[in-house]
């Protein structure tokens, strides 16, 4: 006779369905909700305090920054490419919070600033890498001084949605579940995930690899430099201020196959890149490890298998360190993110879509709210002449409704173009616009189409975002 707990039916993993009953929700009421605080979301919460709005930003992590903090080796770039152009002149494209943010780094030694690029001058002109975790507490101490509600360790499960409005959102703590109310939102989660749950249109293109970019103590940057530089196969190199000193390294790249044939072969196996950047003489603040997934990285259970397979090639690539590459004998994982980092979700149909052309040939717009001049694919893409373009603010509005903005890489469906507008600092500025916007839409208590473009302009002006160069 089968034991008592073998008398009932397995349940299979089938999907099922539960009516979840009603029940009253604590609520609260803000002008402005941004969802995420990662590049973007943190950016906006910021602006958007400043300009007076009483924000709420929520976060899933316990601490903001994301992809800068997480995913990415260096933030790219507060400048045209003039290093590429002969004769082309330096400007500073972004200032305003981003550059505000840096400043507040430099003194804690959290970046290197603007260090020149001498090689790979026809990718970027500047490298900017950072110490991610002062990078999260000084970017967090901003909010909060900017006068920003933040809660981190939250998650935004849910949208109320009334006649293409936003009411509210629902969200999800250690305390339990609560309702927010609000004028505006934002929604710079990265997934994408408020315009999802409030019924706007996406795709999900899954066109990108997924990464976890690990920090590596251990090593010795100089020795990684000169393990490309004696075979004369630098493809990116810059210094500036690592370990308290100037004038150092603190960014390199070469080709691991021409290096050496079988870490080549090894380290591509594994989709690891060759890039690494630090403020610290004996640390990769990032090593990136690449993965492309069968399914959006949206989809659960496909991005658990993700997880673990990133997790063992990060082992594989340290190993990989250790056995072909000088200075790097006793290299160890000392730092990796909670969860795989994306470079795109969700891409969001909004009033206006970047083409690539428009990016490319520099275009400027009578309703743009930053500038930028990057392209991710330089040198193969370039913007025309060292130049820049503008980023109109259509672009945020989320279609279909009447008080949503989208920030981040959530815009621009192209993956050309998107090479460009999903880059860091493009996001962080892009944040700057969508929080004021926001802020100025509660204000007047009106959709985000009606705020008029000329108070937008003097506001973000106001903030020291660059638009007349």
């Amino acid at each position: 006779m089968p034991p008592p707990c073998l008398k009932k039916p397995l349940r299979t993993n089938t999907m099922q369905t539960y009516r979840e009953p009603a029940h009253d929700l604590p609520s609260r009421d803000f002008d402005v909700v941004i969802g995420g605080a990662g590049t973007a979301g943190a950016i906006a919460a910021i602006a958007a305090a400043r300009q007076g709005a009483r924000t709420l930003v929520v976060e899933t992590k316990g601490y903001p920054g994301g992809i800068a903090v997480e995913g990415g080796t260096a933030l790219h770039s507060f400048y045209n490419l003039w290093t590429a152009f002969p004769g082309v002149e330096k400007r500073q494209v972004v200032r305003g919070i981003p550059q505000e943010l840096i400043d507040r780094l430099v003194p804690e030694g959290g970046t290197t600033g603007h260090a020149p690029m001498d090689y790979g001058t026809d990718y970027d002109a500047v490298c900017m890498a950072i110490d991610v975790e002062i990078y999260k507490r000084i970017t967090f101490q901003m909010m909060i001084e900017a006068g920003a509600h933040v809660a981190v360790n939250t998650l935004l499960a849910d949208a109320i949605v009334e006649d293409g409005r936003v009411r509210g959102v629902l969200l999800e703590s250690h305390k339990g579940r609560e309702a927010v109310f609000a004028r505006v939102f934002v929604d710079a989660t990265g997934y994408g995930d408020l315009c999802a749950r409030a019924g706007a249109d996406y795709t999900e293109p899954n066109d990108y690899q997924v990464a976890n970019s690990i920090g590596v103590g251990g090593v010795d940057i100089d020795q990684y430099c000169a393990f490309f530089e004696d075979k004369g196969l630098l493809v990116q190199r810059a210094h500036g201020p690592r370990s308290g000193k100037e004038n150092r390294v603190v960014r390199v790249q070469g080709p691991f196959k021409q290096a050496h044939p079988d870490l080549g072969r090894e380290a591509a196996a594994l989709g690891m890149a060759s890039v690494i950047t630090s403020v610290h003489d004996d640390y990769f603040m990032f090593l990136k490890i690449n993965h492309k997934m069968p399914a959006s990285p949206t989809d659960r259970d496909a991005a658990t298998a993700a997880e673990l397979e990133l997790r063992r090639r990060q082992a594989g690539a340290v190993a990989l360190l250790r056995k072909y590459v000088p200075g790097c004998e006793h290299a160890f994982i000392a730092r990796s993110s909670p969860s795989l980092c994306i470079r795109r979700g969700r891409c969001v149909v909004c009033d206006y879509d970047m083409p690539l052309e428009e990016i490319l040939d520099g275009k400027r717009f009578d309703d743009e709210v930053y500038l930028y001049g990057f392209h991710d694919s330089a040198p193969r893409l370039q913007i025309r002449d060292g130049g820049w373009y503008g980023m109109p603010y259509r672009t945020l509005c989320v279609s279909g409704l009447t008080n949503l903005l989208a920030a981040g890489m959530l815009v621009t469906s192209d993956r050309e173009a998107h090479m460009s507008t999903r880059n860091t600092v493009s996001c962080m500025a892009m944040g700057q616009a969508a929080g004021v916007a926001a802020a100025l839409a509660a204000q007047h208590d009106c959709g985000v189409r009606e705020v008029a473009y000329s108070e937008l302009r003097e506001a973000l002006v106001a903030q020291d975002v660059c638009l007349d160069l």
